[in-house]
Parts: C-alpha cells; sequence; structure tokens
C-alpha cells in the first residue's frame, strides 16, 4: 500500500492508488486518515518546545502507525506480512533522507512488514507556545501503566532521578498513569498524549506492533523539551522492560514473529539510538532492566512498601480491554506476571478471568499459550536452552549475550514455577 503524509496542502495530485495521511490538522472527511491534532493541542497548552527535528521524529512515527492501523495483516499473503511505500513530509527532511533505509531496517524489525520510505519537505512546525516552559527535570522515563514501568519509575526515584513522565493513553490505562505519576516522589512532570490516529472505516489491524515507535517518539518530543536538552546536554530516556519481554524468544516454531510487542527489543533501540545519533538528537535510550526477569524486578524494587500497594492495580494483559478491562490471566504477559508474583513470593491479588491454568475443561481449550509456555520447557529439558533460543540472540546489537542468556533461563524457570502451582509438567 503506497501513502503520503503531511499538511494537506502538500498533497497535490495523488495518483489513485496513493493514500493521503493528514497530519497535526483536523479533518471531517472518514475517508481521510489522520493523526497529531490532539498530540499538538496536548503539547501547546502544556507550553512545551520541543525540538523541530522531534516532530519529525513524531510526524514519521505517526505515519508508520496510520498505516499499520489501516491494513489487515489476514490480507497478505501469508497473512501477517504486508508492504508499504511510505512518503512523508518533514520540516527538514535533509536531515533524514539519508536515513530512510536505516528506518525501513528498523521498522521490518519492529513490524515484521517491508517497508520502503521517503522523505520530501513541506512539513511543519506546530504552533510554539508564546512562553515556553522547560521542565527541570533530569531524565525521562515512560509511564505506561505497566507493571515493569511503574517498578522503573520507583526505582530511578529512589535513586535521586527528577523525571518528566510520558504515557501514551490507552482507554483503562489513563487514571493508573495518572496515579502512579503522584505517587512516585520524583515524578516533577507528567505529560499524558495520544497519537488519535484514525483510519478509514473498514476492519482495522489489531496488532499495533508499530506502537512501540510512537511511544519512543512521544518521549524523544518531551526530552527535546526540557531545560537540561536546551543547556546541551544529552538527556537519559528511560523503557523499563523485564529481559524476558524484551527480547521475545519464540515459545515455539509456531510462534516466531513476537509474543507481545519489541518495544524494547535491544535490536531495535539500538537501531532508534543509532537514528537519534546521527540526526543529533541527545537523547539516549536506557533499559536498565534489559538483564533481570520480571520477578527479579519485583524482588530488587527499591521501595517494596510502594510497590506492594500499587502493583495489583497495574497492567500487564496483552487482552485489557477485550476481557473488559480485566487480566485474562492465560495470554503470555499475564502468565509472565504470575510468575514474578510467585518469585517475588508477595500475594498477587489481581483479579483473572482465567484463573486455574490447569483446569482441563472446554472453557479452557483456549489455552494457546499455555501450551506454548509448557512445550518451550519441554524443548529446553530435551534439546537444551540454545536449541529453544534458536537465533533469538543472533544480533550484532546484542554484545552481552551471556548475561541475556541466563536471564532468560532464570525467566523460563519462573514460569515454570507458576506452571508447577498448576500441575503443569
Amino acid at each position: 500500500m503506497r501513502y503520503t503524509s503531511g499538511p494537506r496542502s502538500t498533497f497535490g495530485q495523488l495518483k489513485d492508488s496513493t493514500m493521503p495521511i493528514l497530519l497535526f490538522e483536523q479533518e471531517t472527511s472518514s475517508q481521510i486518515p489522520t493523526a497529531g491534532w490532539s498530540a499538538a493541542n496536548t503539547v501547546r497548552r502544556r507550553s512545551l518546545q520541543p525540538d523541530p527535528a522531534a516532530w519529525d521524529l513524531l510526524a514519521i512515527a505517526l505515519s508508520v502507525v496510520v498505516a499499520d492501523g489501516e491494513n489487515n495483516r489476514a490480507g497478505s499473503p501469508d497473512g501477517w506480512t504486508r508492504e508499504f511505500e511510505l512518503e512523508i513530509a518533514l520540516r527538514d527532511p535533509s536531515r533524514w533522507e539519508s536515513l530512510a533505509p536505516s528506518f525501513s531496517a528498523a521498522l521490518r524489525f519492529l513490524t515484521t512488514d517491508l517497508w520502503t520510505m521517503s522523505f520530501r519537505g513541506g512539513g511543519v512546525l506546530p504552533q510554539a507556545p508564546k512562553k515556553p516552559f522547560f521542565p527541570a527535570t533530569d531524565a525521562v522515563a515512560l509511564l505506561s501503566g505497566g507493571l515493569d514501568s511503574l517498578v522503573g519509575a520507583i526505582d530511578l526515584s529512589a535513586d535521586g532521578r527528577k523525571l518528566f513522565a510520558v504515557s501514551q493513553t490507552v482507554r483503562g490505562d489513563a487514571d493508573k498513569q495518572e496515579r502512579f505519576a503522584k505517587v512516585i516522589g520524583g515524578v516533577l512532570e507528567h505529560l499524558q498524549v495520544n497519537h488519535n490516529a484514525s483510519t478509514r472505516r473498514g476492519e482495522k489491524e489489531t496488532s499495533q506492533r508499530s506502537r512501540s515507535l510512537i511511544f519512543l517518539a512521544f518521549a524523544v518530543l518531551a526530552a527535546t523539551a526540557t531545560q537540561r536538552y536546551v543547556d546541551g546536554e544529552t538527556v537519559p530516556l528511560y523503557v523499563c522492560e523485564n529481559g524476558f519481554i524484551a527480547i521475545n524468544p519464540p515459545l515455539t516454531n509456531a510462534r516466531i514473529g513476537s509474543l507481545s510487542t519489541r518495544t524494547a527489543h535491544p535490536e531495535f533501540l539500538g537501531r532508534m539510538q543509532k537514528l537519534l545519533d546521527e540526526t543529533g538528537l541527545r537523547v539516549r535510550i536506557e533499559n536498565p532492566y534489559a538483564e533481570k526477569t520480571k520477578g527479579e524486578m519485583l524482588q530488587n524494587c527499591l521501595d517494596q512498601t510502594l510497590l506492594m500497594r500499587e502493583a495489583p492495580i497495574s497492567t500487564s494483559c496483552g487482552r485489557f480491554q477485550r476481557f473488559n478491562y480485566r487480566h485474562c490471566g492465560r495470554c503470555v504477559p499475564c502468565q509472565i506476571r504470575r510468575a514474578a508474583f510467585t518469585a517475588w513470593q508477595q500475594e498477587d491479588s489481581t483479579e483473572y478471568v482465567f484463573t486455574d491454568l490447569g483446569k482441563p475443561n472446554e472453557a479452557h481449550a483456549a489455552f494457546d499459550d499455555v501450551r506454548s509456555v509448557a512445550f518451550a520447557r519441554l524443548t529446553v529439558e530435551e534439546d537444551g536452552l540454545d536449541r529453544w533460543l534458536g537465533p533469538a540472540l543472533s544480533s550484532l546489537l546484542i554484545t552481552n549475550r551471556a548475561a541475556l542468556r541466563d536471564m532468560l533461563q532464570r525467566g523460563l524457570d519462573e514460569l515454570g514455577s507458576l506452571h508447577t502451582e498448576f500441575g503443569l509438567t
């Protein structure tokens, strides 16, 4: 599918096969996809003034997330992989032109789709505030409402960081994000923003692998609006994710692709860091928990009292909205969450739709993820860890393979302890 994105004034005469994506402007027609109007307004209301290059990065991310949502994977030849041609209007395309192949490669890893990207002039810079406010924070942290980002913000705060927390608002998590930002003492500023990407009517793609790029783009936008950045310093951007989910090792041969998203996979973060460096955006992406399991994150959290109170409120489920904003209890993220509580040796008061993972009846016949974890454990037992991992750690951007290998074994052991609780061997 071919798309061209930017302000309405840059569309000109479009070919029949090219679909426009309107950025940072309102559109009443439901036949033209849009994104970014609400985000630009939110940033302006907060009197923030990000680096223009960060706005261009956001324009790229918004274009990608709209194209992703527009195209259902079921219509592709293999039922998953799609092809995109994306031309994006930027304020300073010369800064990005040579990086188009690198960006396309990063997106291919993130979404497993084929991307061809190009950049042109004509992009707009959203209106700047009359009196800019530059937050006196020393780091940016993603605060999703999830358990890992909660632990990360607590630890960074306890370590003395002055945080600018950034949240992509999602239905069911907005209140949690606000709550966590208020109760964690080191969070000085909190920006909740949404891409509000609209697509044409029709069957939408729900896998949303590209949303990871939006998370980072919003965080970079915030980082470049801080006083530290204005003063010429580099701003740390913390993406706090346990190492098991970050690597996303395929549990079975049938699950090659990803278990959930690849938001914090070291290859994707490494590729994005190179893009930031080459465009001159002084933001350093870090995942302090790349070598930790989720259970170890809970065990080692620097404020156990606060974590015990807030952890059950957090969200981990990959199907949270589908089950009326409750954890299903059986998807891979839910299993990892439950295994982490077991390793932490604290009561898990989370409400799960399916509590008994080992109950052999028709209501539990759809426990594909539970069987996949069991199969992975069996493969490791019979063939060894390296046979199960395959090429999961083969990226040239991974320099700590031994540490990650050990972490993945410990993460699988945590899942094994959970399964043992329910008689799954």
